[in-house]
């Protein structure tokens, strides 16, 4: 059996992380500030160095092979501990910092639109938002408070529901008003934005569940385009380029704001997806700190209250 005998270099693994991420070499180089060619020469170098393939290369489109999910599992969370561990330098001495975890789509999209009412409320509070979609260690991670969307069990004990989650298709107001997108039966007319996640199977995220839950048949669509990060698919819903599931309450601000609309929300029965929820998780030596105290309060009522308008509690 081959043995990898040296460590690969930072730059490979950093590479490959966003290679993967992005399932682009021309988006990672754009990231890196590298060529294509630049990136898939790394690539090459760190397959060549493990000595297996992690990537499947198509025609227009990249894809990880079984391993390469594995690995980009792996060094995604190496990479994140990396830089939470250099964070961990420069923390306040004060201990005015809050150090708070979730999935990089509930942090974009949920959490720092709604951060503006809190550092107003409380300017003397500094809040550290540590996105990432691996469950971090509260502890190993120097972490204070966690949110995760997960099943009750996966949750772990001692967490805090905030709220559940339910999909419903959203466009931007230009495509619903140009398609007349008024029944499920016009989706037919539509393109649709599909959510794939690279490492974690989302099922109850796809328009098949959608459709299964809806009791109605899946639509011949006018085309169909697949995203590896929700916040990207969410991007090209709001720039009109198709019909995304939007999930709430991670779609709300759109909507308040006026960026996507729901044109089906009257007429289709809410699509609940079972037990899972968003919980708060927080360690007792955080919770001994009233400046986690403090945003936790904040954060479970600011939740609660979208949760109420959206009608998604």
């Amino acid at each position: 059996m081959r043995k990898v005998r040296d460590l690969p270099s930072l730059e490979l693994l950093k590479a490959f992380e966003a290679a993967a991420r992005h399932l682009s070499f021309t988006r990672a180089g754009t990231e890196l500030f590298l060529s294509q060619s630049a990136v898939s020469r790394q690539i090459q170098q760190l397959e060549a160095q493990l000595g297996m393939p992690l990537f499947i290369r198509h025609t227009r489109a990249l894809s990880l092979t079984e391993s390469g999910k594995r690995y980009y599992r792996d060094v995604n969370q190496a990479l994140n501990q990396l830089r939470v561990a250099g964070a961990s330098l420069v923390r306040t001495p004060t201990g005015r910092m809050v150090t708070v975890t979730s999935s990089m789509a509930f942090a974009s999209l949920w959490l720092v639109p709604h951060l503006a009412a809190f550092q107003q409320q409380h300017p003397d509070i500094e809040v550290r938002i540590a996105a990432d979609n691996a469950m971090r260690d509260l502890e190993t991670g120097q972490i204070d408070v966690a949110i995760r969307y997960s099943t009750r069990v996966h949750a772990g004990p001692g967490a805090q529901r905030l709220c559940g989650e339910y999909v419903l298709p959203v466009a931007s107001p230009a495509l619903a008003r140009k398609g007349s997108l008024r029944s499920t039966q016009d989706l037919n007319h539509f393109v649709l934005l599909h959510f794939e996640d690279p490492v974690l199977a989302t099922p109850w995220l796809t328009w098949d569940v959608w459709f299964e839950a809806m009791k109605a048949a899946p639509p011949s669509p006018k085309g169909v385009l697949r995203f590896s990060h929700y916040d990207i698919l969410l991007r090209a819903a709001v720039n009109g380029q198709g019909v995304a599931l939007g999930r709430m309450p991670l779609v709300a601000p759109m909507l308040a704001s006026g960026a996507l609309v729901a044109p089906l929300r009257r007429t289709q029965p809410k699509s609940t997806l079972g037990d899972r929820a968003y919980w708060l998780i927080s360690s007792p030596a955080s919770r001994e700190r009233p400046q986690v105290r403090t945003f936790i309060e904040w954060l479970s009522e600011e939740i609660s209250l979208a949760a109420g308008k959206s009608g998604e509690a």
